[in-house]
């Protein structure tokens, strides 16, 4: 198997002593602008006093002197500040939508509203970067495959590069620091912790990494040469590894895969991989096949099955719209498996196509990165705005009676959605007041009320029901539970535990049964809301000498599918199962101790 041709048609790079000063200081700027913003939201400057004026910032910091780092060639070269320019203008106008869709209301989590703008603004600065860099090289918008290979090469290793610099220069300071402490000197460790030397330093180092990856070309060439070795190496496996999968679902049948929660992302993941692995043999399409005949065959046979496996992705996507809506994380996702499936149908119509091997990826990566350039702005913009869609969905689904308003997921609406989803609350409020839905308005004035997505501690005890009556609305009984006495509501108003279920827009689930066989009815109370990745949490309670008191905490997961809806559901109904140790702790003069091995853990169901 060849790999000779790894060697593209790289340019030297001959930076004047002038540019290269350049980039380290603009690197150090660069940092030092990030320690300003910092600096600046704790004294409460402006424009750092607003999150407008933060957005703003942080966008036009990160991206801009980034993409003049990796491109400036010389300083008097005027296409370069019109690159510089042109970007500062389309960040800003980006940022402007990013940190209007952020703002509107206090309690906004601006990272999660703002996370598809960070992601998407990366992704279009590094997809468009080789195509500035092309224009610079030539002295014209230029697109020459072999160029933007290359440069597009450059730049991710030029990066990685910088990361690993900044990953062994911290540690030597560090190690600096620590070593003269030994003689009782702190200069050097506390001035390695004050934050503007942590940002000029890591600036400094940052700079000093892009300086290496773009003078030392040699060491650059070689790392890529390496990686794309070991690239052209995997292929056939990979290749086999999407055939073989292929072909068994005639055995196994789809239903697999929509049981999983994650087919979609392992799906899209196999054609990312394929698509790297062959960009990788193919590089610049210039060189030598690297491959025998019948291992291109196993290759080609590889690629053709990329479009079962987008199609597939796009499907299990489609179900979980249907069934859930759209989100913000299922949009981002849906462009993601829009660009991938675009490559596999590309790359397969290459391989069917005749001419020399996979000549036509050239055509299908060029159009394909426009298209993600494209998608990445439009992401960021009213177009493909990802708050709005996911807002609309799922007041459509609400309207339609799909989810229940009980059900209705009011805090990602207030929190996570941005002015709109803030916007949609104030106009479901209306609605349900004029429909007379009395417990959905109530919920909601509940969360309007919040200051935070997940109240802590003082503010749950604060909002806390103080009424008994109260409490036994908001408060579900599970199937098959009788209602309980009236002096547990008031021991559990009283109780300074599970003040959760003590909201009034509370999800709990009470559970009554004698878990002991005390003959006295014992109290399961269950936080049963969604709130994200948190297992099923609960409070038990028991009656002993005429009064209540609590015996402990329970928690459960359903380790296998991360799905508390489940669990929600089953102790909704009532379905419990009691279990006893197999083995009971054993006493020798007073001391207890409880068996511990490899079968300790054993149980024994108990009889209902």
């Amino acid at each position: 198997m060849s790999t000779a041709h790894i060697d593209t048609h790289a340019e030297p790079a001959a930076l004047a002593r002038p540019v290269k000063q350049f980039i380290v200081l603009l690197a150090m700027l660069q940092g030092l602008l990030l320690y300003v913003a910092e600096y600046g939201r704790e004294a409460a400057w402006w424009p750092f006093s607003t999150l407008n004026g933060c957005v703003y910032w942080y966008t036009l910091v990160l991206a801009v002197p980034t993409m003049m780092l990796l491109s400036v060639r010389r300083l008097d070269e005027r296409r370069f500040w019109w690159q510089a320019t042109g970007v500062a203008v389309m960040f800003a106008l980006l940022a402007a939508w990013a940190g209007w869709s952020a703002t509107g209301n206090a309690g906004i989590v601006s990272d999660r509203v703002l996370w598809p703008f960070g992601l998407a603004t990366a992704v279009a600065l590094f997809v468009a970067l080789p195509y500035l860099q092309s224009a610079l090289r030539h002295g014209r918008w230029n697109a020459r495959y072999a160029d933007l290979f290359e440069l597009a090469w450059q730049n991710g290793l030029t990066l990685v590069l910088m990361l690993l610099f900044i990953g062994i220069c911290w540690p030597l300071l560090y190690l600096w620091g620590g070593l003269f402490q030994l003689i009782d000197i702190e200069f050097f460790a506390d001035l390695f912790r004050e934050k503007p030397f942590v940002y000029l330093a890591t600036g400094l180092m940052a700079g000093l990494g892009i300086l290496i990856g773009r003078t030392q070309q040699r060491p650059v060439q070689i790392a890529r040469r390496v990686l794309l070795a070991i690239f052209t190496g995997l292929l056939p496996l990979v290749a086999l590894i999407a055939l073989l999968f292929v072909l068994s679902l005639p055995l196994t049948g789809l239903e697999p895969l929509w049981n999983t929660r994650s087919a979609a992302l392992i799906l899209m993941s196999v054609v990312a991989v394929m698509v790297l692995f062959v960009n990788a043999v193919y590089q610049d399409g210039q060189g030598a096949m690297p491959y025998p005949r019948w291992l291109r065959w196993l290759v080609d046979a590889g690629i053709l099955t990329l479009p079962w496996f987008s199609g597939l992705a796009l499907y299990a996507l489609m179900l979980r719209i249907n069934q859930y809506g759209w989100t913000q994380e299922r949009i981002a996702g849906m462009v993601a498996a829009v660009i991938l499936a675009s490559h596999a149908l590309g790359y397969a119509i290459a391989v069917l196509r005749r001419g020399s091997w996979l000549s036509g990826i050239r055509r299908v990566n060029v159009a394909v990165s426009l298209l993600a350039i494209v998608l990445a702005v439009l992401f960021n913009s009213p177009v493909l705005d990802p708050h709005r869609i996911t807002v609309n969905s799922q007041l459509v689904r609400l309207t339609a009676g799909k989810v229940e308003s009980k059900d209705f997921d009011l805090r990602h609406l207030r929190f996570y959605s941005g002015r709109q989803g803030w916007l949609a609350m104030q106009g479901l409020q209306k609605e349900a007041e004029a429909n007379g839905d009395v417990e959905l308005a109530k919920r909601i004035v509940a969360v309007l009320q919040r200051s935070h997505a997940y109240q802590n501690s003082e503010e749950l005890a604060v909002n806390a029901l103080k009424d008994a009556a109260a409490l036994r609305e908001v408060v579900q009984l599970a199937a098959g539970s009788p209602a309980p006495a009236d002096d547990w509501w008031m021991y559990l108003l009283g109780d300074k535990s599970m003040t959760e279920c003590k909201q009034i827009d509370s999800d709990c689930v009470l559970l009554v049964r004698d878990f002991d066989r005390d003959g006295q009815a014992d109290h399961l109370l269950c936080d049963a809301s969604d709130k994200g990745a948190r297992p099923l949490s609960c409070q038990l309670f028991s009656h002993h000498g005429g009064s209540w008191r609590s015996e402990g905490e329970l928690s459960f997961w359903d380790r296998q599918n991360g799905n508390k809806k489940a669990l929600s559901d089953a102790l909704r109904r009532g379905e419990i199962t009691l279990y006893q140790p197999r083995w009971p702790m054993i006493g020798i003069d007073g001391q207890r101790s409880s068996v511990s091995g490899k079968n300790a853990d054993a149980l024994k169901e108990m009889e209902p």
